[in-house]
């Protein structure tokens, strides 16, 4: 127990914003406000590339987690690669400055339009399902190369709603059904560059990759050229005292093993994938608000905020905690709250949460906000999205998405002249 305390202690204290620096960028920029530290984001990828230095590793920024350009460049400058789940996120990593072959193209249930629109753009594509393989081969045969995703039928991950190489995920297609698909190989001549799995987000157990690649290895055998095999991510970060995280230096350690002595079994040298997108950007991510009212019921006291579940879902969708902090009153006695949005539904972010003492006008922080927070932000109720904000490797401010106005809401709305 003591050893998960210091992770988490190690863990904040690696959180470089001070109450005072967020003050100060609330008060200039405006709430509710997304604000990211690249100085976080750097020493996340640092950390991630020293864990696997003894394996041919490489890592692809799941951008689904946070795709404004700003970050991606920041990333791309790192040396990352950027992983894909849509045909526009291909389109903001190239706009961001990423190579096509540092981008990896990961859908699931898209038109083959899409599949193509990949092609042509020279990015790697991984397919996750026989049909859309089988149309690729037919159309391309071997003359551009491809990953398969496949279902490890593993369950793992913090949620079942994260969770996606289970038996019964949509994603990847399964172990089982690799006769087909050697089959549609065979047929069509496809070119099987490399192959994929991702069990789901929020793994603390580094033996759930350790399963998988055993299951990975196996697979192999029935692809002779392939280049590389992809573990996808999900690696977990703490979000509270006591969380377990998931111990990367240790499976850096045992991946690099693993990859020797398959390396001595079949005298084959492969390439080790990895696309963490939560574990690079979520505790570099800060949401700050501005409490509206203190409000006292017969069962509980209420902090009403300028902000609900349409600028931050995660606590209602996923059941997810976030550490709230007021940053205004940080020595003001602890007293017990239920803090809720704004929004015309319940929006409830934490019951009962012990919070040093709110005052109406307050500023309170959202930690470990960096990955789907603003991402997954909607104009529900018609409120307008919050204004995003980073501290860049200079040190300076630097605004990286305006807020939006009410402009903004009738932006692509077509107002009828008929009667």
């Amino acid at each position: 127990m003591q050893k998960l305390a210091l992770t988490y202690l190690s863990s904040l204290m690696s959180q470089f914003l001070s109450n005072e620096q967020l003050i100060d960028v609330a008060k200039q920029f405006g709430t509710p406000l997304y604000v990211y530290n690249t100085q976080q984001i750097t020493q996340q990828y640092e950390q991630l590339t020293a864990a696997f230095k003894n394996v041919k590793a490489r890592f692809f920024y799941a951008c689904k987690s946070l795709t404004n350009v700003n970050i991606l460049q920041h990333l791309r400058k790192l040396g990352s690669g950027l992983d894909c789940v849509s045909i526009n996120e291909v389109m903001l990593g190239l706009k961001a400055g990423f190579a096509p072959h540092n981008i990896l193209y990961t859908p699931n249930c898209v038109d083959f339009e899409e599949i193509e629109a990949a092609k042509q753009l020279g990015v790697h594509i991984n397919i996750d399902n026989i049909s859309i393989l089988e149309q690729f081969g037919t159309k391309y045969g071997g003359s551009y190369p491809v990953c398969i995703r496949l279902n490890p039928h593993i369950m793992a991950g913090g949620n079942y709603k994260i969770s996606t190489g289970h038996v019964d995920s949509k994603f990847g297609i399964s172990i089982h059904q690799i006769r087909h698909i050697e089959r549609v190989v065979k047929t069509t001549g496809i070119h099987v560059q490399g192959i994929h799995m991702h069990t789901g987000s929020e793994i603390k157990d580094v033996n759930v990759f350790l399963q998988g690649l055993e299951v990975m290895f196996a697979m192999a055998t029935h692809f002779p050229n392939i280049e590389f095999i992809d573990l996808g991510s999900g690696f977990k970060v703490p979000y509270q005292a006591g969380d377990v995280q998931t111990d990367i230096d240790i499976l850096g350690t045992k991946v690099a093993e693993a990859f020797e002595a398959y390396q001595q079994e079949t005298g084959k040298s492969l390439e080790v994938w990895f696309e963490p997108g939560k574990f690079l950007v979520s505790e570099a991510g800060y949401f700050v608000v501005k409490a509206n009212v203190i409000k006292q019921t017969t069962a509980t006291v209420f902090v009403g905020v300028n902000s609900g579940f349409n600028h931050l879902i995660r606590p209602m969708f996923y059941d997810a905690y976030h550490r709230i902090e007021n940053i205004s009153n940080p020595q003001g006695a602890a007293r017990i709250y239920t803090v809720v949005g704004n929004i015309c539904e319940t929006d409830t972010f934490a019951w009962d949460r012990k919070i040093n003492e709110v005052r109406e006008g307050d500023y309170l922080v959202f930690y470990n906000a960096g990955a789907y927070g603003f991402e997954m932000s909607s104009n529900f109720n018609s409120r307008l999205r919050p204004a995003e904000v980073m501290l860049n490797a200079a040190g300076h401010w630097q605004l990286i998405r305006q807020r939006e106005t009410f402009d903004d809401l009738l932006r692509n709305q077509i107002i009828s002249t008929e009667a």
